[in-house]
């Protein structure tokens, strides 16, 4: 009996100090709820979020992020960047338009008819869900401050048809 509870008190040391540090620092597991994201994710896909990588190196364009939502912070939000920093986005209709420039979009398959015309300051980024007819981001809410950014899908496990490494990746 001793020994079982010395190897059930040696399990909860590793719990404790290298599982438990490895999941609130570095990656944690994310699951999609709702159609924002759609086609890209569907609600109920599973996936892996690095929370380490944006620590080290800032977002790009056409990245796919997991961040707190701005208006209550106990919810998570999963959205793609379509301006950066310093940037300013008009929309036009169904055009995006960056600094002047027409973004291509492949990853859209839903759209929306919006005009709005915004310049970000040197902590704020703007995302879109792919599904623009579905999605609540920042054409509603505003930028988002870098502070809110958690990470970014490493890895889809569910559905199993659709594991994948950088699932919904299309920075430049």
């Amino acid at each position: 009996m001793k020994r079982v509870l010395t190897e059930i008190f040696q399990f909860a040391l590793i719990a404790v100090f290298i599982i438990l540090p490895f999941r609130l620092f570095v990656a944690q597991p994310f699951l999609v709820n709702g159609q924002s994201m759609y086609p890209t994710f569907n609600n109920g896909d599973y996936l892996i979020v690095d929370q380490l990588s944006y620590r080290f190196e800032d977002p790009e364009r056409g990245s796919v992020l997991i961040f707190r939502y701005p208006n209550d912070p106990s919810t998570f939000f999963i959205k793609r960047i379509i301006g950066l920093p310093g940037e300013k986005i008009e929309i036009e209709g169904n055009v995006v338009k960056i600094d002047g420039e027409v973004l291509s979009e492949e990853y859209v398959k839903l759209t929306k008819t919006d005009n709005l015309s915004v310049t970000l300051a040197p902590d704020e980024y703007f995302v879109m869900g792919d599904n623009r007819s579905g999605s609540s981001d920042s054409r509603y809410w505003g930028p988002l401050e870098k502070k809110h950014i958690i990470g970014r899908p490493i890895i889809q496990l569910i559905p199993i048809n659709q594991i994948s490494i950088f699932p919904g990746d299309y920075s430049n």
